[in-house]
């Protein structure tokens, strides 16, 4: 009859030769490592596409409330800004690129309001400061430029977007200069940002002066950057304001054309030059609804239209505005933007308020 083994024995036996509980095996380790390793990366991926869904949610959003016409071109730009500052925008080149385009199509829907005869009056009026006045912003932006030490080609594109209109003066000049990505991207970063400060502080200045519509339109056309944030700054001031400053602005506007003539004559370049058709359009539209009355109501819509198009332009261009292009425009740049933004915009108020020019 076979003894029992005592109890410390069957103790040794379970624990194993040596005494020591037995360890899994390495390959079950692996296989628990790796488990483990799936489901954190799987909940991190959740949580990204998670995060992006909300990105995109909340960019849809914003751009539809935008084009329903409840909010204002401030407040759109105000959405935007709020968006590109704290979240990570889903769709930056496709936004970019729609910018551009929505902005062209609502300045020729803008035509569809105004008179041609008006836009004419600004044009030759205006020819003489408008010459004058492109030709030393130019200058002074450049000597600001070397003095303040901004770097390649940053400071020509900063002073052309001050003098003529911003965006599309920087889009038409970049090529002609040869200008980097980056110099693209701090000299859009400068504009933008002032941009942004001249659609709200402008009106608030405007009434605390008690400017009249025609004074406020004429300062707004010569002083802010970009034709949307023309729009929008005057479109809160009033329909006079609004209809003053987009026809002086559209014909300063044209002056792209020569000033790049000039860039490409000093700096030798064969680069194609850029038309801004979309001006051309404008007038289309513009003779159109001076013209043929009986269509009024019509073309009521279409200027309807371009002013909510404005609006959405501006809330894209907020949306563009992120910390990254805030970090990658830097001092220097930023600084020659303001001075040089602050003699123009000071200068022309007080020719206005003399009267010395006028609409």
């Amino acid at each position: 009859m076979e003894r029992p083994l005592p109890r410390s024995a069957k103790k040794n036996a379970a624990l194993g030769m040596t005494g020591v509980p037995s360890q899994p095996s390495q390959a079950r380790i692996n296989r628990q490592l790796s488990f483990t390793g799936r489901d954190k990366h799987t909940e991190r991926c959740c949580v990204f596409r998670l995060g992006v869904s909300l990105n995109k949610l909340t960019f849809f959003a914003g751009a539809i409330l935008a084009a329903s016409g409840f909010i204002s071109p401030p407040l759109a730009l105000a959405a935007g800004l709020i968006f590109g500052l704290t979240l990570v925008h889903p769709y930056q080149e496709e936004s970019r690129n729609l910018t551009r385009w929505l902005l062209q199509a609502s300045v020729v829907g803008l035509g569809f309001g105004m008179n041609l005869h008006q836009i004419v009056q600004a044009g030759r009026s205006g020819f003489l400061y408008t010459a004058v006045s492109i030709s030393a912003a130019m200058a002074l932006g450049l000597a600001l430029g070397y003095a303040i030490r901004v770097g390649g080609k940053a400071s020509l594109l900063i002073s052309a977007g001050t003098a003529i209109c911003g965006g599309s003066a920087i889009a038409a000049v970049a090529p002609i200069a040869d200008a980097n990505d980056e110099e693209m991207a701090v000299s859009l970063g400068t504009v933008f940002v002032l941009n942004s400060i001249a659609l709200f502080l402008f009106p608030l200045l405007g009434h605390t002066l008690r400017m009249s519509q025609e004074q406020f339109g004429l300062w707004s056309a010569l002083a802010i950057h970009d034709t949307s944030s023309v729009v929008g700054a005057t479109a809160r001031y009033g329909a006079i304001a609004l209809a003053v400053a987009t026809t002086v602005k559209l014909a300063r506007a044209l002056w792209i054309v020569p000033l790049s003539l000039v860039v490409a004559m000093v700096l030798k370049s064969k680069v194609r030059i850029q038309w801004p058709w979309f001006i051309l359009f404008f007038c289309v539209a513009s003779f159109l609804n001076t013209f043929l009355p009986r269509f009024s109501t019509e073309f009521a819509v279409l200027n309807h239209l371009g002013k909510i198009g404005l609006t959405v332009t501006l809330f894209l261009i907020g949306t563009g505005l992120s910390r990254e292009t805030l970090r990658s425009v830097g001092i220097r740049p930023l600084l020659q933007g303001l001075i040089l933004w602050l003699i123009v915009g000071s200068a022309t108020l007080a020719l206005i308020r003399l009267n010395w020019i006028h609409f």
